[in-house]
């Protein structure tokens, strides 16, 4: 019997996905044919179909991935002697994937998508409150480590976090030139500021 090898398996689906992805960010959904992922991944129809049973199947498998990506990355970072540093290096990297014009535009066309399609619309959802859950961790990590004011709320604070990123995608997608390196470093100070203790006031 023909064995499947998993590695080999799991590098050609992740090979179709990032086809697809570029294919989704230059034609958006509704344009985007399955036959243009096969010539974008180099592969027949067959193939295609033997990963995924549709074109919307491929497209949601870009979210669901990136979603497992992220998890890995909160989980690898709740783990860090330095909750705050973490914090702030996921943040940077989350903001930092708007270098590639493709990624602002995927999660517009996701936008657009979730408006119409319930279903993918819950799917996003819940990758935002997946999201949320594992900032206010390390939110409260910070605030038991004395690293950030103790009085933030943490679901309030991930949320606010959170909030900020996707201000970052907006106007990313609004200007082109917009200076990503400048934009991370403001975006860092106004963390900090944010989370920062409190300090006491005088004689108190």
């Amino acid at each position: 019997m023909r064995t499947v090898d998993p590695a080999k398996r799991a590098a050609k689906r992740r090979a179709i996905v990032d086809a697809a992805a570029g294919c989704f960010a230059e034609k958006g959904f509704e344009r985007t044919t399955t036959a243009d992922i096969c010539r974008a991944a180099g592969i027949s129809s067959g193939s295609l179909f033997h990963y995924f049973p549709s074109k919307r199947a491929v497209f949601t498998a870009i979210f669901t991935d990136d979603a497992a990506e992220t998890a890995e990355r909160l989980a690898a970072a709740a783990r860090t002697d330095d909750p705050l540093a973490a914090l702030l290096d996921v943040v940077a990297e989350l903001a930092g994937q708007l270098a590639h014009p493709a990624v602002v535009r995927l999660v517009l066309e996701a936008a657009a998508q979730a408006a119409r399609d319930a279903e993918f619309a819950e799917l996003i959802r819940r990758n935002d409150a997946a999201l949320r859950d594992g900032l206010a961790v390390l939110v409260t990590r910070a605030a038991v480590a004395g690293l950030i004011d103790p009085g933030v709320a943490p679901r309030a604070a991930a949320g606010w976090v959170a909030g900020l990123i996707d201000a970052m995608i907006s106007r990313a997608s609004l200007d082109r030139d917009l200076d990503l390196a400048a934009e991370q470093a403001i975006l860092r100070t106004i963390l900090i500021r944010f989370l920062r203790p409190v300090s006491p006031p005088d004689g108190g």
